[in-house]
């Protein structure tokens, strides 16, 4: 991959001591030419998850390093601050609007991936998670994100002295104002924002306007107004200079009414535009049973004996009967989203059938509560553990034979390529990133319709297909084959990277608010 030198700009020359070889001295050359990449996230699984995007924001900044200088931007949570307690702080970031004052810590992982924490205690310091406590949404979202987004634009613009991003790439509704931030102060740091999930729009009443700093002249259909509310994912939408989201079949249905949550317009025009992709997230290469630390038995393809000692082992933690049937797993947030209403409906064919269903996750209550009474009526058939664990996650995609994701929308998944990556097959609605992931009768099974006749018609496919023990290990071999890592994805963001660098002085040449 190469860059256009005249759109990059070069990091501060590095300080060299006399006791340096002259390697020492070519390695930081070649550090400080790479383009300069920030890219701000409200979560990373460093330090704190709540999905996807926590998994992604650890995983592809990695992927990049080879060719860019990486930077994470985070807020500092309390689970970021009690593992760092002494951040050094490289800069002081003034008080803007009612957003108020901060330092600039910086800290680095492990590897040495470098990550920006904006240390605020009135906005950070609290129980939960990185949106709320016990289901409720903070009611200062909108400064605590607010500040996120314009703490990256103020690194944009040289608040550490010692690094300045050449881009900002940008994650969901938390970080979508600082495309804005920068068209109002007559910045042209290019831009490219990623959804998510476009359900997530961090809608606020348009009172809050002068608290964040959004001029009113910005509050318009050409701006950050959304049916009378202030969108933060709008005005990234509008601001950015490209956007991609996380499949390419998602970056078409978020083009329609149907999957557009009421921004379908203005994305159809950024697809026109040339200014919308898809770009298929990738997972961490520690997904492998030969090496999984967390698997009761490490295994390869054709070992089914070892898959099985997982099944076991996912059946005892469970409270399960010893079954010669199918094993279906559910590793999900139990939400209307991922269609937990259709496999609840389902559940009872599968128990007449012979076969075994294990859950893990939390979401709505009364999914929480139907799973627990649907294991109460079927004892030794259905087990249900509310809240996750890493090791049971793992030990289920392992264990099981097939995986259900009967979701009514899934921008990409990471659940049905971890399944095949550990054999299990995927039974999945054909949408978004599970579309694009799970090949339909050779790595998994698909339907059409999001509805229990759909699923219905898939299970019974599955069924169909387990009790072939030839077919069954042919699709099991070719799901652990499929390659999902993050290598594709990152040339994806390198070439575009380049080409909204390139463009980025046309794309912002007028866009700022007075």
């Amino acid at each position: 991959m190469t860059f256009p030198a005249s759109a990059w700009s070069a990091t501060q020359a590095p300080a060299l001591s006399p006791d340096d070889s002259p390697q020492d001295a070519i390695e930081a050359l070649r550090g400080s030419l790479k383009p300069r990449i920030l890219y701000a996230t409200p979560e990373m699984a460093d330090f704190i998850k709540t999905g996807g995007l926590g998994e992604v924001a650890a995983s592809l900044p990695r992927a990049l390093r080879q060719h860019y200088d990486v930077r994470i931007l985070i807020p500092g949570y309390r689970q970021v601050v009690e593992r760092h307690p002494d951040i050094p702080v490289v800069a002081h970031l003034p008080g803007s609007a009612e957003m108020p004052p901060c330092d600039l810590g910086l800290i680095e992982t492990g590897d040495g991936l470098p990550v920006y924490v904006i240390l605020c205690d009135a906005l950070y310091e609290r129980d939960g998670s990185p949106y709320g406590d016990q289901g409720v949404d903070f009611a200062d979202n909108d400064l605590r994100f607010g500040r996120l987004s314009l703490a990256a634009v103020e690194i944009a613009q040289g608040a550490d002295p010692e690094w300045r991003a050449d881009l900002l790439h940008l994650n969901d509704w938390q970080t979508a104002l600082a495309p804005a931030y920068l068209a109002w102060r007559g910045q042209r740091t290019p831009t490219v924002l990623t959804i998510h999930n476009l359900a997530y729009q961090g809608l606020f009443p348009w009172e809050n306007l002068g608290r964040l700093g959004v001029p009113e002249s910005a509050f318009h259909i050409d701006g950050v107004e959304f049916y009378g509310k202030l969108s933060f994912l709008k005005a990234g939408l509008f601001y950015a200079s490209h956007v991609t989201t996380v499949s390419e079949t998602y970056a078409h249905e978020i083009t329609t009414p149907e999957f557009g949550c009421g921004l379908d317009g203005l994305l159809r025009t950024r697809a026109h535009q040339g200014r919308l992709a898809g770009i298929l997230n990738g997972i961490d290469e520690s997904w492998d049973p030969r090496t999984d630390p967390l698997l009761a038995t490490r295994f390869e393809p054709d070992d089914w004996k070892g898959k099985r000692a997982n099944a076991d082992a996912v059946r005892t933690r469970f409270g399960l009967g010893v079954s010669r049937g199918p094993l279906f797993a559910i590793v999900s947030r139990l939400v209307h989203q991922k269609g937990v209403d259709l496999t609840l409906a389902a559940a009872e064919a599968i128990v007449a059938e012979g076969g075994q269903l294990v859950v893990t996750g939390q979401g709505e209550p009364r999914f929480e509560a139907a799973f627990l009474d649907l294991a109460r009526r079927h004892p030794g058939a259905v087990g249900v553990r509310v809240g996750f664990e890493e090791t049971d996650a793992h030990r289920m995609f392992a264990g099981s034979d097939f995986l259900l994701m009967p979701s009514r929308f899934e921008p990409c998944g990471l659940a049905q390529m971890y399944a095949q990556r550990f054999g299990s097959l995927p039974i999945a609605h054909r949408t978004g990133g599970l579309a694009d992931t799970v090949e339909d009768g050779v790595t998994g099974f698909l339907f059409g319709e999001a509805s229990l006749k759909g699923l219905s018609g898939a299970i019974r496919r599955a069924f169909d297909t387990f009790a072939s023990k030839r077919r069954l290990g042919a699709m099991r071999r070719s799901a652990m084959s499929r390659d999902f890592g993050w290598d594709k994805a990152a040339d994806g963001y390198s070439s575009l990277y380049t080409r909204v660098v390139g463009n980025g002085a046309d794309l912002m040449r007028g866009r700022a608010v007075a």
